[in-house]
């Protein structure tokens, strides 16, 4: 199946997905420093990946896919944090943290194809 456009992208559709989350999760968090931040950094992620596909040159895709893995790494940074401070309890973390995990791990293969 030839990818025509990045919404067809799994990697893309993941991180909307924790974008989703994100935002659900710390929507009313009070703390606005970190709240702005880690939802900056999970839209950085989809963002990134739309705008690296929309491109179309591997070189500038490609810098735009590490652009977002490290978002994603970002993310997963700000997490530790969200759960040192009790924004979020264990369970929730784990599901975001890995889900951000996938995500890191699947752009590196992309970036692989894309670099190949």
């Amino acid at each position: 199946m030839k990818i025509e456009r990045f919404e067809d992208l799994i990697v893309w559709q993941k991180a909307k997905e924790l974008t989703v989350i994100v935002y659900s999760i710390f929507q009313n968090n009070k703390d606005f420093g970190f709240r702005d931040q880690i939802q900056r950094a999970s839209v950085s992620v989809m963002n990134n990946i739309a705008e690296g596909f929309e491109r179309k040159g591997a070189k500038e895709y490609s810098r735009f896919l590490y652009i977002a893995k490290g978002s994603a790494g970002e993310v997963r940074s700000m997490l530790y944090i969200a759960r040192e401070l009790d924004y979020i309890d264990k369970e929730t973390f784990d599901r975001c943290y890995s889900l951000a995990e996938d995500i890191s791990k699947m752009l590196a293969g992309l970036v692989k194809k894309v670099e190949s």
